[in-house]
C-alpha cells in the first residue's frame, strides 16, 4: 500500500477538485490525531496449517467411523480448495466475473492475530497476493491466470447428492470430521440445532443534531469455517441471513462491495474492496453496532457506504442519472479534501499534465486508481460530514456519466492549472475551461445541500460563497424545477453557465422568465 500512496498522493492533492477545494494546503500526510486502529484493522498474523475437516480424505474417514459398512470410496469431491495468483487488476476482475469468492489468506491456517488483509511474504509488495477460493469440480479455470489445486473437498449441505450412500446423517459426519481433525473447539453444543446465521449491522448517525441508529445497507457479509463459505448482503435496514446452515462457529467479516455495484477499498490496493473483520461468532449469527467508540476505519467505511447507497436510491426516486457502474472509492484519512477523478473509468490520466507527472506509473495507477477519494481528516467520526462529502462527489460522478471523459479532462485541467497559478482549486472563475468547473461545481454543491436537507431537515448552504453560485439551482427548485430537470442539462455540450441557462430554458419553457431572472440575479 505504501508505494501506491507515494505515487498517488501528490496527484490527489493537486486534483482535490471538489469539496473543500479552496486549497489543499496543509493536508500533507501525518499521523492521525485519533485513537490507534485495533489489530483487526491491520495485517493478519497466521500460525500453523490446520487439518481441514472438509478434505475428502477426512470426510471419508468420518463416514467410515460412523458407518463402517458404507462404500466410502464412492464419495466424490463436491468442491476443490484452490488458490489463484492474478497478475493484474484485469485478471482479478476476470475471476470475479467468473463468480469466484476470494479470500486473500489461506482458509486452513490458524489466525494468531486477526486483521482485515493478508499479504503472502513470497509475493512482492506491489503485486496481488495469492487469492484462496473454493470452486466446483466443473469450474472452467480462466485461461492464462495462474492457479493451484490445493485439496479435494467434500462440503455437505442440504442438496448434497451421494451415490450409493443412502441414510447418511451428514450433520453427524461433519461433527465427526471436526472431532477427528482436532477442531472440536469450533463446534457448537450438540444439543443446538444447525442454524443459518443472521443478524444486523448498524451504525449510529449523530448528524443534524439528532442521534439515530440506521442499518449499514447493501453491504456484503461473509462467514466461513475452513473452506465452508457463505456470503450474503444486508438489506436497507442492515439485516442479513445466510442461506447455508452452520453447526460450528464461523469467522465473520464485512466486505465493502455493495449490492448497488460500488466498492470501497484501499487496504488491498489493486483489490477494490476493503474488509473489516468481525471475528469468530456464534453459529446463529452476529450483530455489529458501529458508533463513535468503534474503530475509525470501520466507522468511515460504514458511513461512506451508507451515503453512497442512499445516493443510488435517491437517483431512482428523483429521476437522476446514476453514476457509472463499478464505481470505486478510496477513503484517505491523510487528506481533508475529497475529489472525483474517475481514473478507473478512464478519465484524467489522459490529461497531459497528470500523465507527464505520473510518467512510468501511469499504467499501474490506471489499474489501482479510484474514481472517488473521500478525504476524512478531521471528520472520521462525523457521519453528517462524511455523508455530505460522499454525495457531493457522487453528484460529480453523475455529471461524468452524462458528460464523458473529454469533458472531465477539461474540468481537471482547469482545477490543476488554477491550483498551480493561484493556490486555489476553484480559482477566480476566469481563464480557459472555467465554465466546466462552474457547471460541475454548481450542480455538485446544490445536490449535496439538497440531499443533506432531505436527510437532516436543514440546508447547510455549503458552497454558497463560491463564484459558481449553487443557489441558482436551489432558487429555481422553489420556482418549480426538479432535480431531474437540472440533471437533464448536464450534457457534454453544456460548458458554461450561459449554455446551462439555455438548456434549462429548453427543458422548461414554462419557466423561461424565472430562469432568466434567476441567472441574471446571480450574475458575476
Amino acid at each position: 500500500m505504501k508505494w501506491i500512496i507515494k505515487i498517488m498522493l501528490p496527484a490527489l492533492l493537486l486534483a482535490s477538485c471538489s469539496k473543500e477545494g479552496t486549497s489543499p494546503e496543509g493536508n500533507a500526510p501525518e499521523v492521525p490525531e485519533e485513537r490507534q486502529e485495533q489489530a483487526s484493522h491491520g495485517m493478519m498474523m497466521l500460525g500453523e496449517k490446520l487439518d481441514n475437516p472438509y478434505s475428502l480424505a477426512n470426510v471419508k474417514a468420518a463416514v467410515a467411523s460412523l458407518y463402517p459398512s458404507s462404500e466410502v470410496e464412492d464419495l466424490a469431491p463436491t468442491d476443490y480448495y484452490v488458490r489463484f495468483l492474478p497478475a493484474s487488476g484485469d485478471e482479478y476482475a476476470r475471476l470475479e466475473e467468473a463468480g469466484v469468492e476470494m479470500a486473500d489468506h489461506p482458509l486452513d491456517r490458524e489466525i494468531l492475530q486477526d486483521g482485515d488483509y493478508y499479504h503472502d511474504p513470497t509475493v512482492p509488495e506491489d503485486g496481488i497476493t495469492w487469492q484462496y477460493a473454493v470452486v466446483k469440480p466443473g469450474f472452467d479455470f480462466p485461461l492464462g491466470i495462474r492457479y493451484e489445486k490445493l485439496e479435494e473437498c467434500f462440503i455437505p449441505d442440504e442438496t448434497t447428492a451421494t451415490k450409493g450412500l443412502p441414510g447418511i446423517d451428514w450433520d453427524a459426519v461433519e461433527r465427526e470430521a471436526f472431532i477427528r481433525t482436532g477442531n472440536a473447539g469450533l463446534l457448537e453444543s450438540a444439543t443446538r440445532a444447525k442454524a443459518r446465521p443472521g443478524g444486523k449491522i448498524t451504525i449510529v448517525d449523530e448528524g443534524g443534531g439528532g442521534k439515530k441508529t440506521v442499518g449499514v445497507a447493501g453491504v456484503k457479509v461473509v462467514a466461513n469455517v475452513f473452506v465452508k463459505i457463505a456470503t450474503t448482503y444486508t438489506d436497507k435496514n442492515g439485516k442479513y441471513e445466510f442461506s447455508k446452515a452452520f453447526s460450528m462457529k464461523p469467522h465473520y467479516r464485512i466486505c465493502f462491495k455493495n449490492e448497488k455495484g460500488f466498492s470501497i477499498g484501499l487496504n488491498l490496493v489493486l483489490i477494490p474492496a476493503s474488509v473489516s473483520t468481525l471475528g469468530k461468532g456464534d453459529a446463529s449469527g452476529m450483530d455489529c453496532k458501529v458508533d463513535q467508540g468503534s474503530e475509525a476505519s470501520l466507522y468511515r467505511r460504514c458511513a461512506v457506504n451508507n451515503a453512497a447507497y442512499d445516493y443510488y436510491t435517491k437517483c431512482e426516486t428523483l429521476g437522476i442519472t446514476p453514476p457509472p457502474s463499478g464505481l470505486r472509492f478510496w477513503i484517505l484519512n491523510i487528506l481533508k479534501p475529497s475529489c472525483t477523478m474517475m481514473i478507473h473509468h478512464g478519465a484524467l490520466l489522459d490529461n497531459a499534465l497528470v500523465s507527464n507527472y505520473l510518467g512510468m506509473y501511469k499504467i499501474i495507477v490506471r489499474l489501482a486508481a479510484p474514481d472517488i477519494t473521500i478525504g476524512t481528516k478531521g471528520k472520521s467520526y462525523d457521519y453528517a460530514a462524511l455523508y455530505a462529502s460522499t454525495v457531493h462527489e457522487m453528484a460529480h460522478a453523475t455529471h461524468f456519466a452524462k458528460a464523458g471523459t473529454g469533458y472531465w479532462s477539461k474540468f481537471a485541467t482547469y482545477i490543476l492549472s488554477s491550483f498551480v497559478m493561484t493556490g486555489s482549486s476553484y480559482g477566480s472563475g476566469n481563464g480557459e475551461n472555467a465554465g466546466y468547473c462552474e457547471v460541475s461545481e454548481m450542480w455538485a454543491y446544490y445536490l449535496e445541500n439538497a440531499l443533506y436537507e432531505l436527510r437532516y431537515g436543514k440546508n447547510p448552504q455549503d458552497g454558497y460563497n463560491y463564484w459558481f453560485k449553487p443557489q441558482i439551482f436551489a432558487s429555481l427548485e422553489k420556482d418549480g424545477m426538479t432535480k431531474a430537470d437540472f440533471c437533464s442539462a448536464l450534457t457534454s455540450e453544456v460548458t458554461n453557465r450561459d449554455m446551462l441557462r439555455d438548456r434549462l430554458e429548453e427543458a422548461r419553457p414554462d419557466l423561461r422568465s424565472k430562469i432568466e431572472q434567476t441567472f441574471n440575479f446571480y450574475r458575476r
